[in-house]
């Protein structure tokens, strides 16, 4: 019965781990269409203000400068497009250099921003077939087996010790 459990067990987790190397593709696709908007968005503001005898922070600081509260506001959120640009170009970057496990380890990062959410609810799960997916199949195969395994026995030693008392 051990052995079943365990075996059931090692197989949920073995497809569930081998899930995220198609979860991190495509968390790595949206990341990347992100960025490339927003890089547009950056590239365009820049050669305006270049236009105009500006470099980005001059630029913003007229907005800033503006007794019109609209005007400020746009320039605040021309701002924090800039922040989320950089902070998004630096995790695409991180990520596109990112082993197996350096990925695995970012999980939680993946699935705590706009993007992850939003990839988790458009998630299609793939066969794996990549050495990754198989290699993230075997390890969440092994784990699961293993704790589960080791729970039961763990379960089982009261009931162990008083079959064998009887038995005296």
């Amino acid at each position: 019965m051990r052995r079943i459990i365990a075996g059931i067990g090692g197989v949920g987790l073995a497809l569930t781990l081998s899930q995220f190397p198609e979860y991190a593709q495509q968390y790595t696709q949206r990341l990347g269409g992100a960025v490339d908007e927003l890089r547009i968005v950056t590239e365009d503001f820049d050669r305006a203000a270049a236009a105009g005898g500006l470099d980005r922070a001059e630029a913003l600081g007229r907005y800033e400068g503006s007794t019109d509260a609209f005007i400020v506001g746009r320039g605040t959120a021309m701002a924090a497009t800039f922040t989320r640009y950089e902070q998004l170009s630096a995790t695409l970057a991180r990520i596109e250099g990112a082993g197996p496990i350096e990925r695995l380890q970012s999980l939680p990062a993946y699935l705590d921003t706009d993007i992850g959410r939003r990839t988790l609810e458009a998630y299609k799960p793939a066969i794996p077939v990549t050495m990754e997916g198989l290699l993230y199949a075997g390890g969440g195969f092994i784990l699961a087996y293993l704790v589960l395994s080791g729970l039961w026995r763990f379960c089982a030693l009261p009931f162990k010790r008083k079959r064998r008392e009887a038995y005296r």
